[in-house]
């Protein structure tokens, strides 16, 4: 999603977060610096599994189990969710598919109908009916061009570097920018917010659990999307991951997962 942020979108290691009293702030890391170690830390293969909660406004809730696949390099992202339950939803899945300053694609298979081709104007649609979007769940914002320093902040009592990434063109994104409070020393970032280009806030991902992979690098592993405009939030809470996994270009091709 992501050893350390690559595990953002989809996050999923059951475990608390410890909170320390606040810490003296480390040196500044220049933007470029820091986006280069996010970005380089954002890529690899895992294999998920994840629970994930729908809040709605009206009280209710929904829960799903997910499977999620993701291959993510320095030229392209691939990620492959598939419900493992309720039954309603059973064996729908998403694919979707991002290089380098390229839009992104995708595809929505469900049992017994025809390849869903997702259009460019779906990529701020709701991901499997959750907060996330497809174009949260598949874009690397730390690969953009432009980064800067918008200031800092504590989150959780943890001094936090806020880096701001904008797109390298319209195309790439349906986000105008993108701000991270990355805290500088684990380099995971604890909150994320997600602008359009007029400056609305159009998502709110919070970081509730940051736990250790089996190198000891410190990875998210749980979160919280809120939609202020749909008042609605999702929750997502893991259950295991390995990161010990190849995939072939099948693992994310709709023609043959949908047979």
């Amino acid at each position: 999603m992501l050893p350390s942020v690559k595990l953002l979108v989809p996050l999923l290691l059951l475990s608390s977060l410890t909170l320390q009293a606040q810490q003296p702030a480390p040196s500044p890391i220049p933007a470029a610096e820091l986006a280069s170690q996010m970005d380089a830390l954002f890529q690899g293969n895992a294999l998920i599994r994840s629970q994930m909660e729908i809040r709605l406004p009206d009280g209710g809730k929904r829960v799903m189990q997910l499977q999620i696949k993701q291959r993510r390099t320095k030229a392209a992202s691939d990620l492959a969710y598939r419900v493992l339950w309720p039954n309603e939803y059973k064996d729908r899945v998403v694919i979707l598919h991002q290089e380098v300053s390229k839009a992104p694609t995708g595809s929505l298979i469900v049992p017994h109908q025809p390849i869903h081709t997702l259009a460019r104007e779906q990529m701020g649609d709701r991901l499997l009916e959750s907060d996330l979007s497809y174009q949260d769940a598949i874009e690397n914002v730390y690969a953009w061009k432009q980064q800067a320093i918008a200031g800092t902040e504590a989150i959780n009592n943890i001094n936090c570097q806020i880096l701001e990434s904008k797109p390298d063109n319209s195309s790439v994104s349906i986000y105008g920018k993108t701000r991270s409070w990355i805290d500088p020393r684990r380099l995971v970032p604890l909150r994320i917010e997600k602008y359009s280009a007029s400056g609305e806030l159009m998502r709110r991902i919070d970081i509730t659990r940051v736990v250790r992979d089996e190198k000891h690098h410190p990875i998210p592993a749980g979160l919280t999307v809120r939609t202020p405009a749909k008042n609605s939030t999702t929750e997502f809470n893991g259950a295991s991951i390995n990161q010990d996994v190849n995939f072939t270009d099948d693992d994310f091709n709709p023609a043959r997962l949908a047979r």
